[in-house]
């Protein structure tokens, strides 16, 4: 039998985030997507004509039953992601689920026994940790280029009007900011530090239906300090800047980055843009197929020990909003 060389992914979801990863699939060598599905036949069938896929399903079970199928991405809301990627795992499929990977570090938890269970491979959707530029930001670190960290400083947010029942406000789906886009300051910190904070200050604006809509949190781990917003308010920087003793990184819209810029005071030393022609899904993509292709059972870029902490800084955060 000649060896595997592509991954066979299922598309579960059909929506706007599932449109972006499913476009760049043009720069992913070691994979194709063959199957898609919806909660209706003709929104399966609408994304699978847009994109050429071969076989579009309306439900979700029928993906999951599918033998040509290797990887389930997983683009559902929030809340559905336990029973989804659950479902996905005990079907024997390899799970790529959107951030975040649940809504609470207990769900979190539940997941990765799973995964542990049913042999699985399973990692959640931070394609931020695999974009060369944010690589290159942490091998600046790593070679001392701004010594000891001292300060991280990291938001994410746009504007978005408010309607209790659209999904980034709905509070049955996990809406709010936190979830839907302060995952990504919180992942960024624990990207470069790797470590709990002592001691964590939150300041808290909500919508109308008592979700949070604007937040910005103060992670004190006694040596350093992150300062991490996200907010449904307004447009934020989306900038990132990892501070050391002796220079400083700068990352503009660090979570879908394509550029890092390295300084010393107030002089540029150093620069790195990845050229790239897609939005960047395709780094990600790829890195699963790789791990497939070696037979592991998680990430080593994303780690589910890494989703946890995720989950729990989170977790913090909201007991204190």
């Amino acid at each position: 039998m000649a060896k595997q060389t592509k991954i066979r992914w299922g598309i579960l979801a059909t929506g706007r985030i599932a449109d972006w990863f499913v476009s760049d699939f043009g720069a992913v060598a070691n994979g194709e997507v063959v199957a898609a599905a919806s909660r209706t036949q003709a929104r399966a069938d609408a994304f699978a004509r847009r994109h050429g896929i071969a076989r579009a399903y309306g439900d979700y079970d029928a993906l999951m039953a599918d033998p040509d199928v290797d990887v389930v991405y997983i683009a559902t809301p929030h809340t559905q992601h336990l029973e989804n990627a659950t479902d996905a795992l005990r079907a024997g499929k390899a799970v790529l689920c959107e951030k975040p990977l649940t809504v609470t570090p207990d769900e979190c938890r539940a997941l990765i026994s799973v995964a542990g269970e049913t042999g699985g491979y399973l990692m959640e959707a931070m394609w931020t940790y695999f974009l060369p530029a944010i690589r290159q930001a942490q091998a600046w670190v790593a070679a001392g280029r701004i010594g000891r960290i001292r300060h991280i400083k990291a938001d994410f947010g746009y504007p978005l009007p408010y309607a209790p029942d659209r999904r980034e406000y709905d509070a049955n789906l996990g809406g709010g900011a936190l979830l839907e886009m302060g995952i990504y300051p919180v992942a960024l910190a624990w990207l470069f530090l790797r470590r709990d904070p002592e001691a964590i200050q939150v300041t808290t604006r909500r919508a109308p239906n008592g979700v949070e809509d604007d937040v910005t949190a103060v992670f004190d781990y006694a040596d350093c300090v992150a300062t991490l917003a996200t907010s449904f308010r307004c447009k934020l920087q989306n900038w990132a800047y990892i501070i050391g003793e002796e220079g400083y990184i700068a990352i503009p819209d660090f979570w879908r980055a394509s550029e890092c810029h390295l300084y010393r005071l107030d002089e540029r030393i150093d620069d790195f843009t990845d050229g790239r022609a897609d939005q960047g899904f395709s780094f990600e993509a790829a890195a699963v197929g790789d791990d497939l292709l070696a037979g592991k059972k998680q990430s080593d870029v994303v780690a589910l020990a890494d989703s946890l902490k995720f989950q729990e800084h989170i977790a913090r955060i909201k007991e204190l909003i």
